[in-house]
């Protein structure tokens, strides 16, 4: 027992990390647009992820060879590795998708409604969950919904409409939502290290394809973009979306959409340290009910089972 609550608090914290990574990484996101377009963006930050992941990888795997532990791990025996690169090409096309609907989106709507409705995973991933009939306590609706109110509060003012860009959010959420699932299911199959790897890979490749193909293609832009592509390559891809898919081996999907929904709280901390943009008491209001609902996500789940532990405890023999 106190080696799985030790499990689910590594995971929780692994998982506040990699939203904190992704919240900081958004103003990269932003500013990245001034130089360069969105698919090369994504392409190049991606295999740069991957490159990052490859040497933690071969890092792991020497570190086990000298420790005497077998160097061919389950997911990369011959007889699996179809099944690794089916699943991480998967895994790639989802967030190829969903991270280009985002990028582009942004050119065609305000950057408070792209926060609200890309965090709208926080809501979406438990509605696939009941779907495929997985069990979803109260306390992950209740974090959901104060999560979801207090993401609106945080990005939304009260003149919110219905843009172009705004459609494309609600498209890349649902797809990242499909991407987050599938992660919990994936990460238990195969190596997290290799599952990331070949997901960054296919998700640069096609990235970077379709950007050769629509975007311009000058090296003075791609130097201009480096250090965005060097923070959100290194850090929101190699770090954070690794952390991902080594966390959610040990996290329910709808948790985990919880925690990582705190991205918009961290981007919202990042714009005003680096862009200088202020907090209203609105969106001071948001930040709140948001930690609330990571809080409750936490806690009451832990309660309900206590509460029913004491109750089977207290029943007579």
């Amino acid at each position: 027992m106190k080696t799985a609550t030790r499990q689910h608090l590594r995971a929780n914290l692994l998982m506040l990390v990699a939203a904190m990574i992704w919240g900081s990484a958004f103003v990269a996101q932003r500013l990245s647009l001034d130089s360069i377009g969105p698919f090369l963006f994504t392409g190049l930050r991606f295999l740069l992820g991957a490159f990052v992941v490859l040497i933690v990888w071969s890092v792991a795997r020497r570190r086990r060879k000298q420790a005497g532990a077998d160097d061919a791990p389950a997911s990369l025996v011959p007889s699996r590795a179809s099944t690794l690169w089916r699943d991480g090409a998967l895994l790639g096309l989802l967030v190829a998708v969903s991270i280009s609907c985002q990028q582009i989106g942004l050119q065609y709507t305000k950057v408070a409604n792209a926060g609200f409705i890309s965090s709208l995973y926080v809501v979406i991933v438990p509605l696939i969950g009941v779907a495929l009939r997985h069990q979803t306590g109260i306390g992950i609706w209740l974090g959901a919904l104060l999560a979801a109110i207090g993401m609106y509060f945080l990005s939304v003012d009260e003149h919110f409409s219905i843009l172009y860009g705004d459609w494309l959010q609600l498209a890349g959420s649902f797809v990242i939502s499909a991407q987050v699932v599938l992660v919990s299911r994936f990460a238990r199959r195969h190596e997290p290290l290799a599952l990331a790897l070949v997901q960054f890979v296919v998700c640069g490749v096609i990235s970077l394809v379709v950007g050769l193909v629509v975007d311009p293609l000058r090296i003075e832009d791609i130097v201009r973009a480096a250090p965005t592509i060097l923070y959100g390559g290194a850090l929101s891809v190699g770090v954070a979306y690794t952390i991902q898919v080594v966390a959610q081996k040990d996290a329910a999907p709808a948790h985990a959409a919880v925690i990582f929904s705190m991205e918009g709280v961290f981007a919202a901390l990042a714009g005003w340290l680096v862009l200088g943009e202020t907090l209203a008491t609105r969106a001071l209001l948001g930040c709140a009910l948001m930690l609330a609902g990571l809080i409750v996500c936490q806690v009451m789940p832990m309660w309900t089972a206590r509460r029913e532990v004491s109750s089977d405890s207290a029943e007579p023999a």
